[in-house]
């Protein structure tokens, strides 16, 4: 059985990768590449697998999920500069792709029970662009 929560959080960020030259970055990346950096309002869905407790019936307890989430994505990235304000932004390009690496590297330790995992984080950049993580 799966289980997802979602949250939302505000952070501004620019895409460029310290491995190119500013003219490659702009090529790349376009208007992102901007290091004044622009903002989204972010979407993150986390699943949880595993078998509902044979006594509460929940895969996880959702308080414990909402608060794991809280302290591990929300308060670090909320209202922040990533690539200033977050590691490790300040030397890996934050994009889609790797900000959802980086939530699934904070979550799994602490959303790793007895009956249930970390299934998937899902991080939606804007309403029509979102990408999925797995850990594999």
């Amino acid at each position: 059985m799966k289980i997802t929560r979602r949250a939302e959080f505000s952070a501004s960020h620019f895409c460029a990768s310290p491995k190119l030259t500013s003219e490659e970055n702009r090529a790349l990346y376009g208007d992102a590449a901007n290091p004044y950096g622009h903002g989204h309002n972010y979407i993150v869905e986390v699943t949880i697998e595993g078998e509902p407790h044979p006594v509460t019936g929940m895969v996880m307890d959702l308080k414990l999920l909402k608060e794991v989430l809280e302290r591990e994505v929300i308060q670090p990235m909320d209202h922040r500069f990533l690539n200033h304000e977050v590691a490790p932004f300040r030397d890996t390009v934050p994009t889609p792709e790797n900000l959802a690496i980086e939530i699934w590297k904070r979550l799994e330790a602490p959303l790793t029970l007895p009956h249930a995992r970390l299934q998937s984080v899902r991080l939606y950049e804007t309403e029509d662009l979102w990408v999925e993580y797995n850990g594999r």
